[in-house]
């Protein structure tokens, strides 16, 4: 008889064991939110046992090559075991610690996929709507709202474009633009995030769309020779904040596509373990947006020469790029 296909073992696998599974997690939700002496004496008794069982199945899955879903789930499970059974209880100073050097990193790492995926729709939005102003300058309209544009659009002048970029922030219309164009992008990124259930239509919507406002507006100041100019003035901050929307939109897209697609696990057990990692990716982008906050009021009030501005863009895309790309090992 031939060997059983690599689906159906796993559900055996699955099926023998996720009783044990099933009886680890409970008690691990326990102690994560309850002192241990609320346990019984048989769940202290059962917890290393179950602990120990759970390592076997993990390395009986690796051997086996089953399901990478059901992997991932063993090694989260196992991991999140290991410190109830052999370590302290982590400070708030420590898990805060942790979370910047090694979960947050490790979550957009696993979501290389899906962060390249908003890229090339915010890519594709820049270059369908700069493509469709070439054509006929009143597409402006349908992708900057009245509130972004300010009075900036095809017929403004590029003594008034370029006040735009060099006031330093004594414009008030500049400073309310600049307000506006940060709170909009920060409820993409909340929105993209939170409509990935969705299957993550919407999500793909709002990366496309907020790319066509950038290539329209990119495609008024290169019309006017500012085009060079333009960039270096949104990336300041832009390399930042673009790119944790590109972050927030793929911890939709892992929703999303968990809810189509959840593998061996059922799909509550999926949808679990990839609204943790998205969770964990939403929360960094929480903290870029006010990073690109910062940037972008020290852009604009301070910095006025066009090669500076680029240095720091380029440093920005250096300094998270290494940051989440060079895979660095967990302390215990």
């Amino acid at each position: 008889m031939s060997e059983a296909l690599p689906e159906l073992k796993s559900a055996r696998f699955r099926r023998e064991r996720e009783a044990d599974w099933r009886r680890l997690e409970r008690l691990l939700k326990r102690l994560e939110s309850e002192p241990v002496s609320r346990l019984s004496d048989d769940d202290l008794l059962a917890l290393p046992v179950l602990y120990r069982s759970a390592l076997s199945s993990m390395s009986v899955a690796r051997e086996t090559s089953l399901d990478q879903g059901l992997l991932d789930y063993l090694e989260s499970l196992c991991t999140r075991a290991y410190f109830v059974v052999y370590g302290a209880r982590p400070s708030l100073r420590a898990r805060v610690a942790r979370f910047f050097r090694v979960d947050w990193p490790a979550s957009v790492r696993a979501l290389w996929k899906e962060t390249l995926l908003a890229g090339l729709l915010f890519a594709l939005g820049a270059v369908v709507a700069y493509w469709l102003y070439q054509a006929d300058t009143d597409w402006y309209y349908a992708f900057i709202p009245e509130q972004m544009a300010g009075g900036r659009g095809p017929t403004s002048t590029a003594a008034m474009l370029r006040g735009v970029l060099y006031d330093g922030g004594r414009n008030e219309a500049l400073s309310a633009f600049a307000t506006f164009l940060f709170t909009h992008n920060a409820q993409i990124s909340l929105f993209a995030f939170a409509l990935g259930f969705a299957f993550g239509v919407p999500t793909a919507y709002l990366v496309l769309t907020n790319g066509c406002t950038l290539g329209a507006l990119f495609a008024v100041y290169a019309a006017h020779g500012l085009g060079f100019e333009l960039v270096g003035w949104l990336m300041i901050h832009g390399v930042t904040e673009i790119f944790a929307i590109f972050l927030a939109a793929a911890g939709g897209f892992r929703i999303g596509w968990t809810l189509a697609f959840p593998g061996a696990l059922s799909r509550t057990e999926a949808l679990a373990i990839a609204g943790r990692q998205a969770a964990t990716v939403m929360a960094g982008v929480v903290v870029m947006l006010f990073v690109a906050g910062a940037l972008e009021g020290i852009g604009r009030q301070v910095i006025r020469d066009d090669f500076a501005r680029y240095a720091i863009a380029a440093a920005s895309a250096v300094i998270w790029g290494c940051y989440f790309y060079i895979p660095r090992r967990a302390r215990p």
